[in-house]
């Protein structure tokens, strides 16, 4: 029950995200998804990498069909790539309100990009990862098409069980790499990188070679596996996956396409990188919660859970479940709590016009409940509650906090412990 419910969050937090880091474990290759909080478009990871002197196909960006037919010109290549730039994935067998099929397409004629974003801009590209009424097209990228020879994997990422960061490859690239560690997990390669002494040239050189590359392709290979983890440093990465590196049939090493993940820590350091979030396909209510720290996931219910750690926000969500409500939210406070962020969750909360109860589960350990308790008089009376609320607080300063909640005046429905929140929580919607 908790891994379902768990699942069910995390994958509703990675709505619109393409991200996952990988874990390594001795011989065991897992995929653990993680919830995206920097969303960059496809065009700016590879500016990022064009800068950090790693080879990419050559791309302009444009914003109109004018634009894109202009950069299409500029390119002088023999085929051309247009893609819709949304953060959605399967663009390539979406489908636009305009009528126009896929949102990558390859060309020979300048011309016909100008044609075809005429049918991507401005309008919605509907995808199995979009909204129903899918996302609306700003941007497209004029790429030059490159044919690749082979394909390989290549990530650079962080490995708790080696204490820093690890390269992983693979031969088979170009597609999803769990089926590789699966059915041929001897294709799979791993190098652990010394924090203090970066990528050493043999390492870079034995990885190259295990990716296949021979020849003068080996050492241009292994340029691009120490230049890809400068990148990784330099940007303050957790994960950088190009999946393929390709050869050409020019015989080129080329990064054709790649996922970074970014340290959320670091972002007092990257001001630059985290300046180009791309916030307007996430969930506004979402992205109206970061603004108060708040870590907030829409789920189908009708009960809103408000709790302090992701932890025993899962096991809130589970525990509704099991009395027989459904969670309608994922909402965690953190550590830090003021008085304000508790008023500005329940304002998020009461929005949700699907939400009928409110189970607010604190566990106060570096959390004051004095202040979790204060704040849900002020919000109770400043937004007129209408819903039942049900409070389960325990931990620091708590008797204070119940004391404060029983002389508000006011409807709140206290629960001695977890379980007897949730079911009180549910029968209050039963009612």
């Amino acid at each position: 029950m908790a891994a379902s419910m768990a699942c069910q969050a995390v994958a509703r937090g990675l709505r619109g995200a393409s991200a996952s880091r990988l874990l390594l474990n001795k011989n065991k290759l897992g995929r653990v998804s993680c919830r995206r909080w920097l969303n960059l478009q496809e065009y700016q990871s590879k500016r990022l990498m064009q800068e950090g002197g790693v080879t990419v196909q050559r791309f302009f960006v444009a914003d109109t069909a004018p634009e894109a037919l202009e950069a299409a010109k500029k390119l002088n290549a023999k085929e051309i790539v247009l893609k819709a730039q949304i953060l959605a994935g399967g663009r390539g067998k979406g489908m636009f309100d305009s009528g126009l099929k896929g949102g990558v397409h390859l060309t020979k004629d300048p011309a016909v990009v100008g044609e075809l974003a005429n049918k991507m801009l401005g309008y919605n590209l509907t995808t199995k990862q979009t909204p129903k009424e899918g996302v609306k097209v700003k941007t497209v990228m004029v790429a030059e098409a490159l044919d690749i020879s082979r394909e390989t994997y290549f990530a650079i990422l962080m490995d708790r069980a080696c204490n820093g960061p690890v390269m992983v490859g693979s031969p088979q690239g170009g597609m999803d790499i769990e089926e590789v560690a699966a059915s041929s997990p001897e294709l799979i390669f791993k190098e652990v990188i010394d924090i203090f002494e970066g990528v050493r040239d043999d390492q870079a050189l034995r990885m190259a070679a295990n990716l296949g590359f021979k020849g003068p392709l080996e050492r241009q290979a292994a340029d691009q596996i120490k230049r890809l983890y400068d990148l990784f440093l330099k940007v303050d990465a957790t994960q950088v996956e190009v999946n393929p590196l390709g050869e050409t049939p020019e015989g080129q090493v080329v990064c054709f396409d790649a996922k970074i993940n970014f340290d959320d820590n670091a972002e007092f350091r990257q001001k630059a990188i985290f300046a180009m979030d791309d916030m307007t396909e996430s969930d506004p209510t979402e992205t109206e919660a970061a603004k108060y720290d708040l870590k907030y996931i829409g789920l189908d219910g009708n009960i809103a859970c408000f709790v302090n750690g992701a932890g025993l926000a899962m096991a809130t969500c589970d525990i509704i479940d099991l009395h027989g409500g459904k969670p309608a939210n994922f909402l965690d406070l953190g550590g830090g709590v003021k008085e304000n962020q508790v008023y500005q969750a329940f304002k998020l909360l009461t929005a949700d016009p699907k939400v009928e109860a409110i189970l607010v589960n604190i566990f106060g350990g570096i959390v004051n409940c004095a202040i979790i308790a204060n704040g849900i008089t002020k919000a109770c009376r400043e937004l007129e509650l209408k819903v039942p609320l049900v409070v389960r607080l325990e931990g620091t300063n708590v008797q204070e906090a119940k004391r404060i909640l029983s002389e508000s005046g006011l409807p709140i429905t206290a629960a001695d412990n977890l379980e007897d929140a949730a079911r009180k929580a549910v029968a209050s919607i039963k009612k």
